[in-house]
């Protein structure tokens, strides 16, 4: 059974950082990109940011409200991938959720993504 688990999300302020972390088991985690997504209350999934199955840092910054302000790193020996997103702004509040993509490369599309976490919720306030 595939496991994809997100945590680190909470309550934040405006202007500070957080870390999210997504922990993955039951797939051949070197062989999938890993997308991260994020839903705003009332809103469909944006796609945050990717990272393809043999780099080591962001592949791919797709929101524009976040260009600039995230980092995605992972770590083949844990299988964990990471979100970091500084400068918190109130639109960062969200659900936010891992994904892994079959074929190892990264797309925009939440449909190319057929696994994924439950979401942690990120609230920011200021």
């Amino acid at each position: 059974e595939v496991q994809m688990e997100e945590s680190g999300g909470g309550s934040f302020q405006t202007g500070g950082s957080l870390r999210l972390l997504c922990s993955v088991a039951g797939l051949s985690f070197r062989e999938y990109a890993m997308g991260w997504f994020r839903q705003a209350p009332g809103k469909g999934r944006e796609a945050i940011g990717c990272i393809d199955y043999r780099s080591r840092s962001t592949t791919a910054a797709y929101a524009a409200s976040v260009k600039g302000r995230t980092a995605i790193s992972r770590d083949s020996a844990e299988w964990t991938v990471s979100l970091r997103i500084d400068s918190l702004r109130t639109e960062d509040t969200g659900i936010d959720y891992c994904a892994a993509a079959r074929g190892g490369y990264c797309s925009e599309s939440p449909t190319e993504y057929p696994f994924w976490g439950q979401g942690t919720q990120v609230t920011v306030s200021s």
